[in-house]
């Protein structure tokens, strides 16, 4: 029997999937780690405890699984894309902290390139809009903080979270990231596949901290000293978060779109082999390559989802844990005119405002801590419903969105969701397609499957939600949350 690996390291938690070639779930494990806020708007992550997350869910998940280790053909990471890292090419020390996606720090940077004209170039090449949540500006902070020699010398190196840990998984042998992860850089030419010189020098960064770009299914290199598995093992694919959940998902044609319902909310849509230049706030992305194989994708990002859910518990204490949400916000037939938009961490697309805060609007004396649960979970649906219709404004026509995630597991959420956006809901039989598509690239990479016609074999329905409310009631609730974002 030949199993895989599929580590998902997200912004909480890192999760480790063992799945055999059949797709049968072995072993499970998420390990969580803290967060760290230096002061408001700024998010940071250890990058000692997110590496410790990642080898205590591994351990955790292939006791589980109960296999020889010699069984495992491949291991497969996806990763929280942005979020930032510097660490020492030699010893694999980091640098700093990391500087998280929701970090908002640069956003004055970001206000005086757009300021001096750069956003139109920048966007051509790279599909992106200048925006803190992308990884060139934190990498120029960081660059600017003290790190810059080392970064010129080529000792210090930079990456996204998924070259940190393949770096870590070889034993520091392997400095690579893939051009999912690449193209959220603002470093990375959408139609060149490579790092692009005019960007590095408007952000003054050196190439020499910068990884080797490979593609998104093949072997990287093998394991070395790493806790619980044996040297050798192929480190055979890579991918973003949102990226391996639209190839988890099995959304392999053009059209096909996929919802995850994580810390954010982020929804794909596959453009197949050309880019697609968004006229309407989204963002144009690699999706993965393989081989001679390029898909691009449409993307629409909110910042805060399930991470709302969270606040609610460790903020205002109304849950004891995220599972009560669900039940609270049910005991109430609707918000009772409660609107919340939860632009915790500025709203991104299609609205891009960094310095956007989120509100509670329509607060009466008789609501209470139910209608505001509510109106949190229908806060995160509402934001993909702008997000969608961006989407087809810029040509994209969806019958039927696909969803994962967490908090995909929220029925109400998910009725909801259906209702206002006129679209049926797809949840399939395995919620964790972020950890999926990690499994599936490196099974594709290593030789466990031999094509995506093979993978998309696998994937089953788990329930469809379909549309409940007429027109004239979905436009009224769009009509209440727009009049609410207006005031963020």
């Amino acid at each position: 029997m030949r199993t895989v690996v599929a580590i998902d390291q997200g912004t909480t938690g890192s999760t480790v999937l063992v799945l055999d070639e059949k797709l049968a779930l072995l072993g499970k494990a998420n390990r969580e780690f803290p967060q760290i806020y230096p002061q408001p708007g700024w998010v940071e992550h250890d990058p000692e405890q997110i590496w410790g997350s990642v080898l205590a869910a591994l351990r955790d998940a292939l006791a589980e699984a109960h296999v020889p280790r010699d069984s495992v053909a491949a291991v497969g990471v996806t990763n929280q894309r942005e979020t930032s890292l510097l660490w020492d090419k030699r010893t694999g020390e980091p640098a700093r902290s990391a500087i998280v996606w929701q970090d908002r720090r640069t956003a004055g940077m970001c206000e005086e390139l757009k300021q001096k004209g750069h956003e139109p170039r920048v966007r051509e090449l790279t599909g992106l809009v200048l925006d803190p949540y992308f990884s060139g500006t934190k990498l120029r902070w960081m660059l600017d903080d003290g790190h810059r020699a080392g970064a010129e010398a080529g000792t210090l190196a930079f990456g996204t979270v998924d070259s940190f840990l393949v770096h870590r998984l070889t034993g520091g042998r392997v400095h690579i990231t893939d051009p999912s992860n690449a193209s959220r850089t603002l470093l990375f030419g959408l139609r060149s596949l490579a790092w692009e010189d005019e960007l590095l020098a408007l952000l003054a960064v050196p190439r020499a901290c910068l990884p080797e770009v490979r593609g998104s299914a093949e072997v990287y290199g093998t394991t070395r000293g790493v806790a619980g598995l044996p040297d050798g093992i192929p480190v055979a694919g890579i991918a973003g978060d949102q990226q391996a959940a639209l190839f988890g998902q099995a959304c392999f044609s053009p059209g096909d779109a996929k919802c995850t319902f994580g810390t954010g909310a982020f929804l794909l849509l596959n453009t197949g082999a050309q880019p697609v230049a968004s006229r309407h706030g989204l963002l144009t992305t690699v999706a993965w390559r393989i081989g001679d194989e390029v898909a691009y994708a449409l993307e629409g990002s909110a910042f805060i989802a399930g991470a709302v859910v969270q606040w609610l518990r460790d903020g205002l204490g109304i849950i004891r844990s995220a599972a009560e949400v669900e039940v609270l916000a049910a005991s109430v037939p609707d918000s009772g005119g409660v609107v919340l938009v939860p632009a915790l961490a500025g709203l991104g697309a299609p609205h891009w405002r960094p310095h956007a805060r989120g509100i509670i609007a329509g607060l009466t004396r008789g609501s209470t801590a139910a209608h505001v649960a509510r109106a949190a979970l229908e806060g995160v649906a509402l934001q993909n419903v702008d997000i969608l219709r961006a989407m087809e404004a810029d040509g994209g026509n969806l019958a039927l969105l696909k969803v994962d995630g967490g908090a995909a597991a929220n029925d109400l959420l998910m009725q909801f969701q259906a209702d206002v956006l006129g679209v049926p809901i797809s949840r399939p039989s395995i919620l964790e397609t972020t950890a999926l598509g990690a499994a599936f690239l490196a099974g594709l990479g290593a030789g466990v499957w031999e094509s995506k016609q093979e993978i998309l074999g696998t994937w089953r329905e788990n329930r469809r939600f379909l549309p409940r409310i007429d027109a004239t009631e979905r436009e009224a609730h769009l009509a209440r949350w727009h009049t609410a974002v207006e005031k963020t």
